[in-house]
This record gives C-alpha cells, structure tokens and sequence, in this order.
C-alpha cells in the first residue's frame, strides 16, 4: 500500500498562465490569485488535490496545466527556491491556433497530460 500513496504524492501539476486579466470575472482573477499565477507566463507547481483541481477547473479558459516530470521540476527548482516562476515567452511561439482555443483543438488553453513538460522546456 505504501507504493500507492506514494505513487498519488508524486503526481503534481505545472500550470501556466497564458491569458492576461483584461475583462475577466472579479471571481477567476481571485482565483488565479490564489494559485499565485497574477502575470501572464508564470508557472506554479502544484499538488494534485480536489481543492487545486477545483480552481484549476474554474481558470481553465486561461492556463494551461499537465503533470509535470521530476526532470522539469529540477530545471524549475535551479531557477529559484520557490513554487511559482516567472517563465519567458515560448521560442517558436504557442501551437498554431492560439491561446484561445483549448489544446485538444490544436489551441494552448486546457489539459496537456505530459506536454506540459515540452512547453516549459520551451518557455525557460
């Protein structure tokens, strides 16, 4: 059983902000407060809990978010001792639709699973 709990305490979350706080909800600039995502392109990392999900659900027209790798987090960690960075923009730009269509549609917002990984390597 050990393996198992260990296994959901590993799983943790990057997420980006892409989108910036111009005409937006008072109720979702809170909420990306909360999550210390106040400028675009700065990234947090998070544990995968119902509280995280729920105001990662509430944001998810403006971030984007996947499980990150212990390799990704170690480049973060060397950047500065905190949970959330301030990254560069990506070289070679976002995907070709935008940062307004979600990523299954070939957008940046939403749930990436592990191509989160790809984008931050993109972005530091």
């Amino acid at each position: 059983m050990t393996e198992k709990t260990e296994k959901k305490e590993q799983k943790e979350f990057a997420v980006v902000r892409i989108r910036g706080s111009i005409k937006v909800n008072k109720k979702i600039v809170n909420t990306l407060d909360m999550l210390h995502l106040k400028k675009v392109h700065n990234c947090i990392i998070i544990k995968n809990t119902p509280t995280n999900l729920g105001m990662i659900k509430k944001c998810k027209d403006y971030i984007t978010w996947g499980e990150v790798t212990t390799e990704t987090k170690k480049l973060l960690e060397k950047r500065k001792k905190k949970n959330f960075f301030t990254l560069h923009p990506p070289k070679g730009g976002f995907e070709r639709k935008g940062i307004k269509m979600p990523f299954n549609l070939g957008g940046v917002l939403g749930y990436r699973k592990d191509k989160i990984n790809d984008l931050i390597k993109k972005m530091i």
